[in-house]
């Protein structure tokens, strides 16, 4: 039976179509934090994810990549939070963000949605906002193209996107070890 002190979720679309866009940085966070250490994902029973069990600092961590498309991922979420009594301010969500500069990467807890579909499922299923959110910007879609268009776009590759996801899988981990003011201290800084 899994136990968590924690839940890291990252954020995107399952699939080979998906696997390279903007939208899918959350689970690129997700898979640079698992190898670093050798971990693999597997499908959780029941609960549309992929998931494995983490010690980071004394602590259990189930990390997850849902197993469903942005829209839906509160499904795969919220079973495993109540399943395991992981409250909100124990829930890690690294996800795309719009609002920040390329290759940015923000923490912070709770907040509003500002429009994307993978957090408003997550905050509907959840039943609240107050969970921990690890934010990597992928900027504005230019002039004239719609942000569907933009977000399932091909994820600029290179050092800033490398650096981005490296440094929002820190974040996961810092926050974990250190708590939130912390985190933000640090990754702020970079």
């Amino acid at each position: 039976m899994l136990a968590a002190d924690w839940i890291v979720v990252g954020l995107g679309n399952p699939g080979a179509t998906y696997a390279a866009t903007r939208h899918n940085v959350g689970y690129m966070a997700v898979d640079d934090l698992l190898a670093d250490l050798g971990e693999v994902l597997e499908a959780v029973p029941g609960v549309p994810a992929h998931a494995t069990q983490l010690r980071i600092a004394d602590q259990d961590v189930l990390v997850l990549r849902s197993a469903t498309f942005m829209n839906l991922s509160g499904e795969a979420v919220a079973p495993l939070a109540e399943r395991l009594g992981v409250p909100a301010e124990r829930i890690i969500v690294i996800h795309d963000e719009l609002d920040l500069p390329a290759g940015t990467v923000r923490v912070k807890q709770g907040g509003n949605e500002n429009g994307h579909n993978g957090l408003k499922s997550t905050s509907a299923k959840l039943g609240t906002r107050d969970y921990l959110r690890v934010r990597i910007g992928i900027s504005r879609p230019p002039k004239g193209m719609p942000v569907p268009d933009y977000v399932l776009g091909p994820v600029d590759d290179g050092a800033e996107l490398d650096r981005a996801i490296a440094t929002a899988a820190d974040a996961v981990e810092l926050i974990v070890e250190q708590g939130l003011a912390k985190a933000q201290n640090v990754i702020h800084a970079r």
